[in-house]
């Protein structure tokens, strides 16, 4: 997605394309993982690149469950997952980068942000915490943060997780009936539902301000969670492959003492 385009999320799909079928799909999503496997053990023997991988989506999109499906299975010795939770008020003392970039991966790392500095212009602007002008300031600061981690050596992966109106309403509903999910329910979490719209708004506004060329947004249909599993990997392989990490070479071995 271009800087300047301005989506249109009422419009946007929110479950998989017609050509795309649930088993053949599944499998494919096998196989990438297997890929992901090797090319995050090599990514880290190398230490010379790292990837962040942020994850933004309504509530109820499903980020917790994409992580379990995409991210398992890869060497935990080079991935780490940090969730943004309200600010501290060590944190609210800062600037509001101050904590993200203490999360930010160093080199051979793979990082996950289950939600992300993203949430300073989104929940902040919906709750009237901001107003807009401060909100294009810090379109302004995340644009140069991120560019910033790229200079590093960072590749920057944006997925946004996009459920329908529908979905999220089912979803929320099966937190308050299944026991296996009730520990997910917040008291807040009807009024957010109802704040679709504000935050459909507020959304398309990151998008427009702060998708460029070399770090753009991935709006991911998200009804379906085995599709969306299957966009997020795919991505991320693909990114992987053009980084190309290598093995390092052995190191000399000291010969025998005779």
């Amino acid at each position: 997605m271009s800087k300047h385009a301005t989506p249109d999320l009422t419009k946007l799909p929110s479950r998989a394309p017609a050509e795309f079928h649930k088993e053949h799909t599944l499998r494919e999503l096998k196989r990438i993982r297997q890929e992901l496997i090797e090319l995050q053990y090599r990514l880290y023997a190398e230490n010379r690149h790292s990837v962040l991988v942020i994850l933004q989506g309504m509530d109820a999109s499903g980020k917790d469950g994409l992580i379990r499906r995409v991210f398992s299975g890869l060497n935990p010795q080079g991935v780490q997952v940090h969730s943004f939770k309200e600010p501290t008020a060590e944190e609210l003392a800062h600037d509001f980068l101050w904590r993200v970039h203490q999360q930010a991966p160093a080199r051979g790392m793979l990082q996950v942000f289950n939600r992300s500095h993203y949430e300073d212009v989104l929940i902040t602007r919906v709750q009237g915490l901001i107003p807009a002008e401060e909100a294009k300031r810090r379109f302004v600061a995340i644009n140069n943060f991120e560019k910033l981690l790229q200079q590093a050596g960072t590749t920057v992966l944006k997925f946004y997780l996009h459920v329908s109106e529908a979905e999220q309403r089912e979803r929320l509903l099966e937190r308050t009936l299944d026991p296996d999910k009730q520990w997910k329910y917040e008291a807040g979490d009807e009024e957010k539902a109802r704040q679709w719209p504000q935050y459909r708004a507020v959304y398309e506004d990151v998008f427009r301000h702060c998708s460029p060329a070399s770090c753009p947004w991935h709006l991911v249909p998200a009804d379906q969670n085995w599709y969306k599993a299957y966009v997020v990997a795919r991505t991320l392989r693909d990114a992987l492959l053009r980084l190309d990490p290598q093995l390092p070479a052995p190191k000399a071995t000291r010969k025998p003492v005779s």
